[in-house]
Parts: structure tokens; C-alpha cells; sequence
């Protein structure tokens, strides 16, 4: 955004610093307007013919602007990759383990990649990591949709997770509270 002397144009429409159109101005009058005001003179709009410029505190208007970039920012939630590692000879406990921390990542929001790793002769054997990665999409059918089918990536058989619309923990908690009420 260009100001005061950076302007190049021979002549703006000015809007003055209380919203009011002053009309079209050459430059050299429009950044006398804007001393006297004791502000910056803004082009707002250069691609108009003529280019609009309005007469403001400069830097209290980049202060809003990022103040408004940093309020956006915070109501977002970026999604994270998470990634739980399993084996195809993996104990049924230790896989209940391993869906219960799956759930926790889905619920706040994040996508999961469910790895299984191959070592030595289990290569031979796809079928059993197959049966685990199956296991974790009907664990999850409730929750998460498949993102990116099951493949092989060299001695991993890798799936991706991600949420289905937006079930984080406070929409779940308020559902909750909403049920008890009825």
C-alpha cells in the first residue's frame, strides 16, 4: 500500500478523514490536505481510474489490520498429521491402546496415518497387516473417513484418517449437555 510520496498518479479521487468524498484533487493538493490534518495520505484503491486515497493515521491502520490477521488466526484450528505405528503381529491389548489414542487425536481435530510396519518373512504375510489396517477403519467409521486408501510404501502398509466435518471435543461436550437436558 503505497502513502504520502510513493504515490505516483497526477491526480486521486480524495476522500477526506471523516469519510467524506472531496472530490478529485491533484497529488501535490491532496498530501497538503493530509498535513494539515497532521495524518498519511493512502492509496486504497490504485487500480481505479482515477486512483482512490484517503486521508488516515497510517499506523494505527496497519495496528487493525494485523490485529484483525491475528484475531482470524486464532479461531483456526490447523489440522496436524498424527501417526500411530503398529506391527502386524500386534497383541489385541496393545491395539485397543493404540485405537483409544487414535480417537483422542481425531476428536481435537487432527488427520491420523495408521503405519504398519514389515519386518523380515511378515512381508510375506500382507494379509495380517491388511486385517490391522482394517481394523482401525471399522474402530474409526464413526468418526473419521478414509482419506487415502491403504498402500505400500516400501515395508509399510500406510492409511490416512481425517475427520468427518467438525466433531472436536466442544461440539461432542455441548451434545452431550444438550442430551442430558432432553
Amino acid at each position: 500500500m503505497k502513502t504520502n510520496r510513493e504515490i505516483r498518479a497526477q491526480k486521486v479521487r480524495l476522500i477526506g478523514k471523516d469519510g467524506n468524498q472531496i472530490g478529485i484533487v491533484s497529488i501535490k493538493e491532496a498530501v497538503m490536505h493530509a498535513k494539515q490534518d497532521g495524518l498519511d495520505l493512502v492509496e486504497i484503491s490504485p487500480h481505479a481510474i482515477p486512483p482512490v486515497c484517503k486521508i488516515i493515521d497510517y499506523g494505527k491502520y496497519r495496528y487493525q489490520i494485523t490485529k484483525k490477521e491475528r484475531e482470524s488466526k486464532k479461531g483456526q484450528h490447523q489440522a496436524k498429521l498424527k501417526e500411530i505405528k503398529v506391527k502386524p503381529n500386534i497383541d489385541e491389548h496393545d491395539l485397543l491402546t493404540k485405537i483409544k489414542k487414535g480417537r483422542q487425536f481425531i476428536d481435537k481435530g487432527n488427520k491420523v496415518r495408521i503405519t504398519c510396519m514389515f519386518r523380515g518373512r511378515q512381508l510375506s504375510y500382507p494379509e495380517l497387516g491388511q486385517k490391522v489396517i482394517n481394523r482401525f477403519i471399522s474402530s474409526f467409521e464413526d468418526i473419521a473417513q478414509v482419506e487415502a486408501p491403504p498402500k505400500f510404501l516400501g515395508k509399510n502398509l500406510s492409511l490416512v484418517l481425517a475427520p468427518i466435518g467438525k466433531k472436536f471435543k466442544g461440539e461432542k461436550n455441548a451434545k452431550s449437555q444438550n442430551e442430558k437436558g432432553s
